[in-house]
């Protein structure tokens, strides 16, 4: 399948003196497969959208809600109805597993209740839209030999004080496949993710071994998601023998504020709980190569106007 169904919109215009990553930085992305940049957003941008942040999760409606609920791993049923599964072009709020008591009554006020917000922010919020369709990113893309990105699946993640979830060893290509993989994860911190609030922790270099053996896509009636094996690509061809993945050692990446971190489709990477009084808020979203083969059984699928187009070549 196509990665759209219409043309997509044309690409911002880009300064042809934006600078993207050095030969060091590319270095170390490709022997490790994440990336670290500090001060990637100034104060005032990080300022400014985690106003925007709260000011959506104090505004958002329960009267009309499904109470969502957004965890990851394999029993992702809630996952599969239609509030999240036509979230594509849209913004909605999915709530903590451990904000919803058993007779789906909110354990506490709903902007400290919120997992997260997506998956179309980076269209529909100019604040958003302006750190995504960046320059900056552009150009990063660019380093990283990226023909035509698009952009998919921006999300605010709230890893909120006392209750906010684990996120087991998992692959982004996992849940946005394309043949072969290409996905690369944009992910900003809005404020300092520690060891005590849940920052990432890789699996250095486990993009290199670990190949894409799964997927999360939408039941064949269209109705629920599910993961299946994947029979095709799996990056690259002469992947090293993985049977020492589950062996495999973390490495905590705590970050500041305004930190951009880089993270390849392939590398397994994680977050624990937050048990501590600080909660931890993040804006990510995705790039994939708009030249490779997107799975229509892929849970996200294009809005009617395409994924967004960070720039042609």
């Amino acid at each position: 399948m196509a990665p759209s169904r219409v043309s997509p919109p044309p690409p911002p215009s880009y300064p042809a003196s934006t600078e993207g990553l050095t030969s060091e930085q590319l270095k170390f992305w490709d022997e490790n497969g994440y990336l670290l940049v500090p001060d990637a957003l100034s104060p005032d941008t990080v300022s400014k959208l985690l106003a925007e942040t709260n000011r959506m999760l104090n505004d958002f409606s329960l009267e009309d809600h499904p109470m969502t609920k957004f965890s990851t791993g394999e029993n992702n049923d809630h996952v599969g109805d239609t509030y999240f599964l036509e979230s594509g072009d849209k913004v909605r709020f999915f709530f903590e597993e451990d904000a919803i008591d058993s007779e789906g009554k909110l354990m506490k006020p709903k902007h400290r209740a919120i997992n997260k917000i997506g998956h179309y922010l980076h269209q529909l919020s100019p604040s958003f839209r302006e750190v995504s369709l960046s320059p900056r990113n552009a150009a990063i893309a660019r380093s990283l030999n990226f023909r035509d990105p698009r952009v998919l699946q921006s999300m605010i993640i709230c890893k909120q004080p006392e209750i906010g979830g684990r996120v087991p060893p998992h692959q982004d290509s996992t849940f946005l496949y394309t043949d072969p993989p290409s996905a690369v994860g944009f992910w900003y911190a809005l404020e300092d993710a520690t060891e005590t609030n849940g920052c990432l922790s890789f699996a250095n270099g486990s993009h290199r071994r670990a190949p894409i053996r799964s997927r999360f896509v939408r039941h064949r009636n269209g109705v629920g998601t599910t993961f299946i094996d994947n029979q095709g690509s799996q990056w690259p061809a002469d992947l090293e023998e993985d049977g020492e993945v589950k062996k495999e050692v973390y490495e905590l990446g705590p970050v500041k504020a305004g930190t951009l971190v880089l993270i390849h489709g392939n590398l397994l990477h994680k977050s624990e709980k937050n048990t501590s009084d600080k909660g931890r808020i993040i804006y990510t979203f995705h790039v994939i190569e708009g030249e490779q083969q997107y799975d229509e059984r892929n849970w996200l699928q294009p809005p009617q106007r395409g994924f967004s187009r960070l720039f042609s070549s």
